[in-house]
């Protein structure tokens, strides 16, 4: 089974995590194909008795992996999509970061979810993402997102305006500081820390949730995913942010920009009792009351 590893900058303090790792693919007579930054990093911990495949971009992998393992926290999570785009191949997130929400499997269990995932005792858990379309190219071939669109001022302290629309017609202009437009993924992202509600991953819904409204009585609100959310932005300023997941570019007022629900999903591993409402309680201290 071939297996590719990918992870940002690692803290040496999670390295014997990292070793654990490779000692039971390696067990498991697993091959990983490593992502090549990565690797630099790690090189001299694997040692050089064996002579692993490295990749550095997605199209080197996505036609010859069965898996990919994500080493690190959620935005390492968020940057494989890149990587796996439209192929299917599911993701497991091996938390060696903070909260760790995407990345379900914690350092203690390395061993048992590559042993789940050699005999197939995982479940896949589809996680429906959005499409950004605009008048003019701004995330190359990779305009989705697992967690959110964000629309932000920029290197100004003045609000900026979000005229938005759903299936054309007008909902509302929003005078803030920017704009969240999240999957139920994402809804325990960014959207939550403005304030936006939870919404469990299988419902098929956006949310809007605004970042800072001027106007206190304009608060998130959840449509059917199956809406085209348009939005124009305009403010004092000429240029302006838009984010997916951790990617972000500059804008300026001449882009029109679309969201929609993208025609495919990203895959993620779940192993054993693992599902979103245990991850609830266990990340966001839910019942973490003495009358429980």
């Amino acid at each position: 089974m071939r297996i590719a590893i990918y992870a940002r900058q690692v803290d040496p303090k999670s390295f014997p995590y990292v070793e654990i790792l490779f000692k039971e693919l390696e067990k498991a007579a697993c091959i990983p194909v490593i992502y090549q930054p990565f690797y630099n990093q790690v090189k001299n911990l694997l040692g050089e008795n064996y002579q692993y495949e490295l990749f550095s971009s997605g199209a080197e992998i996505r036609e010859s992996v069965e898996f990919l393992i994500s080493v690190g926290g959620d935005g390492t999570i968020l940057d494989t999509l890149t990587l796996v785009q439209n192929s299917g191949i599911p993701v497991l997130g091996i938390n060696i970061g903070r909260l760790g929400f995407l990345s379900s499997v914690a350092r203690d269990q390395i061993p048992d979810a590559i042993e789940h995932i050699v005999k197939g005792q995982y479940s896949l858990d589809k996680r429906s993402l959005l499409r950004l379309e605009s008048n003019k190219v701004l995330f190359g071939e990779v305009n989705y997102a697992l967690n959110e669109l964000t629309i932000h001022k920029k290197d100004s302290s003045s609000m900026i305006i979000i005229n938005t629309y759903l299936n054309g017609e007008y909902l509302n202009s929003y005078w803030a500081d920017g704009l969240i437009i999240s999957t139920p993924t994402g809804s325990t992202g960014y959207s939550l820390s403005c304030g936006g509600p939870i919404i469990v991953p299988h419902c098929e819904n956006f949310v809007l949730t605004p970042i800072a409204p001027h106007n206190l009585n304009v608060r998130p609100i959840v449509v059917s995913d199956k809406h085209v959310i348009s939005l124009e932005v305009e403010g004092r300023s000429q240029y302006f942010l838009a984010s997916l997941d951790s990617r972000s570019v500059t804008i300026d007022s001449s882009i029109q920009l679309a969201v929609r629900k993208e025609d495919f999903t990203m895959n993620l591993v779940r192993i054993g009792n693992d599902n979103f409402l245990s991850t609830l309680r266990t990340k966001l201290k839910w019942g973490l009351d003495s009358r429980n």
